[in-house]
């Protein structure tokens, strides 16, 4: 009976990989076509969330899941959160949008970098072993490699990397803020907040913070931004690709979540790391990214050095042996 159950958890487990991968996969090839349409980033970061969101309030009302049921301080407690979720949302929209998803993706490898940096300059102070900070130095190295271009030297797209770095600290401050308030919130069953919810409530927060951005960045060009796409595209291809991306987009965090809730941090950040060469692959193929051979190799350190973190920093100090 044990046996069989086992199987069934496991035969879940690898559903939910495949349905965090491909979603994944789509999401970043859905938003690539809708920024590539419409020079809108920060609307188009918007309308995924909003896509999300509009799912979330379906799913409650309608009593497929039970609805969060949270005080005011539960809410504020995951305002930073949300703020920062909208953040590394739209960085990493805007970083895909102005240069190539594979150039996105092998900036977001330096993740575990900005983690690092975090968990140690905000209490608790987060100290990892030593040989998970030496993995710093290949993905760091990686990722320098692959900016480097043959015959050409040093050549980065500034714009998005510094958009995907910006995504890298606002998830490095998520993970490090969050963390205690999920928990907690996780904990009591009386308040309705599974994986699903959690995420669920941290987009209605992240898109709340992204419309005044809207309003700021893009408002006085939205339109004319807008009719240029439709003009170029049609009004059906845009909307579709928005939709699609914002679709894929909750679907795949949501699928995430529920990955990491069933197997923990370690292992999901590893998996989270080999997902990354399944964007960068299928995003050359379909956009016809160049991947030169310092590009390959540079992406594979990065990447490797990410997975060793993964695992060397999931390594607990040994227990000191008491004096005889």
């Amino acid at each position: 009976m044990s046996g069989k159950a086992s199987s069934t958890s496991n035969f879940k487990l690898v559903g939910l990989v495949v349905a965090w991968y491909a979603g994944n996969t789509l999401y970043n090839v859905y938003n690539k076509k809708a920024t590539n349409m419409i020079h809108a980033h920060w609307f188009v970061a918007a309308a995924q969330l909003l896509v999300g969101m509009i799912w979330s309030i379906v799913t409650w009302t309608t009593g497929m899941r039970k609805a969060p049921n949270l005080t005011a301080s539960d809410i504020a407690a995951c305002i930073p959160i949300g703020l920062f979720a909208c953040i590394a949302h739209a960085g990493s929209v805007l970083a895909m949008g102005v240069g190539a998803v594979s150039f996105a993706q092998i900036v977001k490898a330096c993740e575990p970098v900005f983690a690092a940096i975090v968990g140690l300059l905000l209490p608790p102070m987060d100290v990892k072993p030593m040989l998970a900070y030496a993995m710093l130095i290949p993905i760091v190295g990686g990722v320098g490699l692959a900016c480097i271009k043959e015959g050409k030297g040093v050549d980065i797209n500034m714009e998005a990397f510094m958009w995907a770095s910006l995504a890298n600290v606002a998830a490095a401050l998520k993970g490090k803020m969050g963390g205690s308030v999920t928990h907690n919130l996780k904990g009591d069953k009386s308040k309705n907040m599974d994986s699903a919810n959690v995420y669920a409530v941290m987009n209605i927060i992240s898109f709340l913070f992204t419309v005044p951005m809207v309003v700021v960045a893009e408002m006085s060009t939205l339109g004319d931004e807008w009719e240029k796409a439709v003009s170029a595209n049609g009004a059906q291809a845009v909307i579709m690709n928005i939709a699609l991306s914002g679709f894929f987009f909750y679907i795949y965090n949501e699928f995430a979540f529920a990955f990491t809730s069933s197997v923990g941090a370690v292992t999901s950040s590893v998996l989270n790391t080999a997902k990354r060469v399944i964007i960068i692959v299928v995003s050359s193929i379909v956009f016809v990214e160049p991947m030169e051979r310092n590009t390959v190799i540079g992406s594979a350190v990065a990447i490797g050095g990410t997975f060793a973190y993964s695992l060397a920093a999931s390594k607990k100090p040994a227990p000191k042996k008491k004096a005889a």
